[in-house]
Order: structure tokens, then sequence, then C-alpha cells
């Protein structure tokens, strides 16, 4: 039996806004009734093109609505969301989900209150990379990342750690279960007034430990993953969709070999290829654009309330994180911006 779509906007005409449009227009279960943005020659050309009307406030659709995206600056999300929910319209807020715990804490409080829907865009946690990754089931005890690109000028209101390093923040906490962590970073600015390159060492109570580490202003563009664990090493690409597993229990042939020749003298492989001797596991990605499974699940759980994006609380726990990273950033002074002359 065929199912009414789910009448959706978006609000924002920016880069992100159009991507989520884009998606809503070739959903079998949704119909992109508008795009909602002050600047009506911006949102007028992405409604034509998606087969929506143009508007210039929330105001105007809200009643026509039962979903929408918020894809407005960071600091306008809990100005245009809270209303949208009070109204009885289901969220989807890009990251991050604020621009500071306060607010976060206000839209997750008005989301309790109204009984709506409030998904958190960290669409990283949908790239087939990070779902193999979940399938794993592992218990990390350090975790590596790189988050690496050249400057976009889309996100100059926020620095890098809200901007990109929030993705891997995300990530992190949810494979770590864990929010309690003690933090040390460092960082520096150098084309604005918010850091553009920084590292962050997380040590959890559970005793396992994260470094992160992002950059917008790189030459090229990386973004990698590693987990070591007591059971296996694991290396993931999100750009290449790729990454292999080493397995503990794939490999007890190869420690047994060692130690039976003598554990305290392994010079005695030095002739051996130390690749060859292992057993590596190509892991099995998905072809999925991620941002389309996070609109999907977004609107499966408008539909059953079962969620299975990224939640309210999850998105304010990253939030609550990135601020801390943020305040040890500026407490190190990690040097002054060069003048320009």
């Amino acid at each position: 039996m065929p199912i009414n779509p789910l009448r959706v906007a978006v609000i924002g005409a920016g880069h992100m806004g159009r991507h989520h449009a884009r998606i809503y227009s070739e959903t079998a279960g949704a119909k992109l009734v508008a795009i909602v943005d002050k600047d009506l020659a911006r949102a007028t050309p992405m409604a034509e093109q998606f087969g929506a009307k143009a508007v210039a406030s929330a105001d105007e659709i809200s009643g026509e609505i039962d979903a929408a995206t918020i894809a407005v600056p960071t600091v306008y999300h809990a100005e245009v969301a809270i209303p949208l929910m009070e109204r009885g319209v289901h969220v989807l807020v890009e990251k991050p989900l604020a621009q500071n715990v306060d607010s976060a804490r206000q839209l997750v409080e008005a989301a309790r209150r109204t009984g709506r829907v409030l998904q958190v865009g960290h669409s990283e946690r949908f790239n087939p990379v990070v779902q193999a990754l979940i399938r794993m089931e592992v218990s990390p005890r350090f975790i590596e990342t790189h988050r690496i690109s050249p400057f976009t000028f889309r996100s100059a209101d926020i620095g890098v750690v809200f901007d990109m390093m929030i993705h891997d923040i995300d990530i992190v906490l949810h494979l770590v279960r864990s929010t309690s962590c003690a933090v040390d970073a460092v960082g520096v600015n150098v084309l604005g007034k918010f850091e553009d390159i920084a590292n962050a060492r997380l040590r959890f109570d559970n005793q396992a430990v994260a470094n992160l580490t992002a950059s917008r202003l790189a030459l090229k563009t990386e973004r990698k993953i590693r987990v070591f664990c007591p059971t296996a090493y694991l290396s993931m690409d999100y750009q290449k969709k790729s990454g292999i597993a080493i397995k503990l229990a794939d490999n007890v042939d190869f420690i047994r070999m060692a130690r039976e020749r003598n554990f305290e003298d392994l010079s005695q492989f030095a002739n051996i290829d130390f690749g060859s001797l292992l057993k590596i596991e190509e892991l099995a990605v998905d072809d999925v654009e991620p941002l389309r499974a996070e609109i999907q699940s977004f609107l499966d759980c408008v539909r059953s309330g079962e969620s299975k994006g990224v939640t309210a609380e999850e998105g304010l726990a990253a939030v609550d994180l990135a601020e801390r990273i943020t305040k040890s950033v500026a407490e190190q002074a990690w040097g002054e911006r060069l003048p320009i002359k």
C-alpha cells in the first residue's frame, strides 16, 4: 500500500541546502514543497530547478509542511528550528547542532517539549566507511583522525573545530561510548578570528585515547581514521570509501610462529616482508551517498519514531566537546596571527 509522501521544506538556499533539496526532490517518500531563504533571488532558481516554491520566511509555509531541513548559518539554528518544532514540524538541523552548548540545549529541550523529531546532520556517520567500522563492533583503545582540506570560504563564521573536526568528534563519541574526557588542544587562526588548524588529544574515563587533527588550510583533501583495539587494527579512508582490518584472531598463527622462534629475538625475521605475514581484510564498503542515507533515516524516523540517525542528545554532546576543545585552544595561546603587510 503506497504511503503519502512527507511534505518537506529546505530552509537555507546555500551549498548544503541545495544538496538537501536535490535529494528530497528525488526521494519517493518526500515531496519538496518550498525553498526558504530571505534572499529570494537565491532561493527562486533552486526552487524552480527542484519543483518547489520559493518563500522568504518559514512562517509562510509552516502549516504546509511536515518536516524541514535547517541549512542556515549555525548561529541561526535555534532561532529557525525552535519555532518550527513549536508549530509541529520535525527538523533535521545541519551540523553542528548549534554554535554553543546553551543554544544546543535550547534545541534539545524544545524537541522534548514539543515531541518533534530533531536530528542532526552529521552526515559522516552515514559514510559507508563509518558504517563498516561500526559493524565491526570494536572497543577502541586509541583513535587517530585526520581531516584536512583547502579553505572553502563557506564556513568563515565558525572555526575549524565546529566546521570540520565536529564530524570526527561525533564519530569518536559514538565509537568510544563515553562523553567524559580530559581535553588538551592547540590551534592557530590564520585567515580570520577563528582557528583554522587544530589538534585535540582526548583521554576518556574508560582509558580510551583519541587524537584529532583538522585543518582547512591544506593543499589537498584528506579524511582518514585509524582505530587500535585489543582485537584488531583498522584503517579507513572516508574519501576513497575504503578500509582494511588486521584482526588478532586471523593472525594467531603468525604470533605463535614468532613466539616459537624465540619471541625475544625477532631479528631472525629481518629478511621477511612483515606485511606478507599478516592477514589483511579489505572491509566491505557500500557505495552509498551519506547525505542521502541521512535524509532517508530522518524521514523514516518521522514516520516511525525510531531514530537511526544522530539524535539531538548526540548533537549536544558533540557541541559540548567541540566547545571544550575550542576553549582549550584559546587557553594555549599558541602564538598570534601574523600581521598582513
